[in-house]
């Protein structure tokens, strides 16, 4: 059985990105022409900036949704290092 995948290589996959975009735009239209409701309409906008910030970020070829940081910090850690010792 394959698997869905919603993030690819550390961005939202294509399909995921067009139904966000399909989606938050039509809950902003929806609410605007029928449901008059401020939340739905913040939702879906929120949903197509969503998609538009993935797709500027594929195409600059940026991870936006990727978690490498963690081993990078972990990289410049020292021995004995902690949160405590930086911050004075």
């Amino acid at each position: 059985m394959k698997r869905f995948k919603i993030i690819d290589d550390g961005n939202l996959t294509r399909s995921i990105r067009i139904i966000f975009y399909a989606i938050g735009i039509g809950l902003g239209y929806v609410s605007l022409e029928y449901w008059h409701s401020t939340l739905i309409f913040t939702l879906g906008l929120f949903l197509a900036a969503i998609a538009g910030y993935s797709s500027r970020a594929a195409m600059l070829k940026i991870k936006p949704f990727d978690n490498l940081y963690h081993k990078a910090r972990k990289n410049y850690k020292e021995k004995g290092d902690t949160e405590k010792d930086r911050v004075k």
